[in-house]
């Protein structure tokens, strides 16, 4: 069976983390949907100078709103990744198909949109003196964990040393 996973990144603010997030998409054959208004821009020229050589490789989306996002995604299955959820985001068991959704870096995700998708709201445990992760390091971790239940589907999970002497 063919496995997709998606990540939603609603109107990230700085670039190098979402440069972070491509490459782990890139890495992993994630999905990228980027929902502006964004707080950089995105051209051929920006992407060579910061040596985005990957950036080929990403199958990615872009949309002007987060309604034009969901408009465009309707049907979809979507987890939002929040310090305000009640579940973690390994009690859940991710379909094929499945969006990650993430919010901007200073503010997170809509309160609207949380209240209205409580049941599809997680959360990263950590220690309540933080107030959270680093963007690219949650994304990171909730591909991980979705990529970990479905048996890492098309990666390559051993490597090689070379020139290896004892």
């Amino acid at each position: 069976m063919e496995h997709a996973l998606n990540i939603v990144l609603i109107e990230p603010e700085i670039p190098q983390n979402t440069g972070n997030i491509s490459r782990t998409c890139a890495a992993t054959g994630t999905r990228l949907h980027l929902v502006g208004p964004m707080g950089f821009q995105i051209t051929d020229k920006q992407v060579r100078r910061a040596g985005l050589d990957y950036w080929d490789k990403l199958d990615i989306s872009y949309y002007d709103s987060t309604a034009e996002f969901f408009e465009k995604n309707k049907g979809g299955t979507f987890f939002y990744f929040t310090t305000k959820a009640e579940q973690t985001h390994s009690d859940i068991s991710y379909p094929n198909g499945a969006y990650l959704v993430f919010g901007k870096e200073t503010k997170g995700l809509p309160e609207e949109l949380l209240k209205e998708n409580h049941d599809s709201c997680v959360r990263l445990p950590m220690r309540g003196i933080i107030r959270s992760l680093n963007l690219s390091n949650a994304v990171a971790v909730g591909v991980y964990e979705v990529l970990r239940q479905w048996d890492y589907p098309k990666l390559s999970c051993k490597g090689q040393l070379h020139n290896l002497k004892w």
